[in-house]
């Protein structure tokens, strides 16, 4: 149709330089040449469509003719090339397809709270041991000045020594409450790993039991390190008690002594 187009746009510019330039032959001979190619255009096109049209060509539609293939096919899904039936795309979402994929989403959803939850008590325990461990350091600093301090040195120590109790009692209290939360987490991670277990997710199954068991081998090592702290700190308590009530004896036999030299010189 292109190329009819492009001859009659051929045949109507030679017609009319024919009327206009009635006058020129050398104009006219031109234009009549063209006028002859383009009839000889036409009538190649017409020629080669009829020809077409009578061998039932495939990609040339007669008019009036409807395509029926289409009304064969039936619905497909969208992408040339991977016509799949949506009747059939419809009959894989099973209601056991359906069961094993949220079964996977919860186990995920569970593995992330189990992850953050660990994370946050590793942390916890490990600034908790950091914070007991200062306390000891100060602690035993003050009891092997015992006896050689001013009242303002003494005193110093002291208040860095309180800070540092309060400072490991509030790293205690933000144990326990993480502490809470990890447990529910795995608790939570335990029964979607038997959910997904039951449904037919073997894999998203195995997968949250092996979270739960590498977050409890964190927890259990930062617990370790918890408990090392406790230990000492209550080894330094026992040894303050000891040097403590060696120190007010000492005291007790220096005032003796300075009594009894009093009364002598009396």
């Amino acid at each position: 149709m292109q190329a009819v187009a492009q001859c009659s746009v051929c045949t109507s510019r030679a017609a009319g330089g024919l009327l206009r330039k009635q006058t020129d032959f050398s104009l006219l001979r031109t234009n009549k040449s063209a006028l002859r190619r383009g009839a000889a255009c036409i009538r190649l096109l017409s020629i080669s469509e009829s020809v077409l049209l009578s061998k039932g060509e495939p990609g040339v539609q007669k008019l009036g003719q409807k395509r029926t293939d289409t009304a064969h096919r039936g619905p497909l899904s969208v992408g040339h090339g991977l016509a799949v039936p949506f009747t059939q795309q419809m009959e894989n979402l099973s209601y056991d397809s359906l069961i094993i994929r949220a079964a996977s989403v919860v186990t995920d959803s569970s593995s992330t709270l189990l992850s953050q939850t660990s994370l946050a008590l590793v942390n916890a325990l490990t600034d908790y041991s950091k914070a007991v461990q200062t306390r000891i350091i100060v602690q035993r600093r003050y009891l092997a000045s015992l006896g050689k301090l001013t009242p303002s040195e003494e005193d110093l120590f002291l208040a860095a020594i309180n800070a540092q109790r309060a400072e490991a009692t509030d790293r205690l209290q933000e144990c326990k409450r993480f502490e809470t939360n990890w447990i529910n987490s795995v608790n939570v991670c335990k029964m979607a790993a038997e959910a997904a277990h039951s449904s037919g997710a073997d894999q998203a199954s195995i997968t949250v039991r092996a979270s739960i068991q590498v977050a409890q081998s964190q927890v259990g090592e930062a617990r370790k390190l918890a408990a090392t702290a406790d230990k000492k700190l209550a080894e330094t308590k026992a040894e303050e008690i000891q040097r403590m009530a060696e120190y007010v004896a000492f005291l007790d036999g220096e005032e003796h002594e300075v009594h009894e030299a009093y009364l002598r010189e009396d």
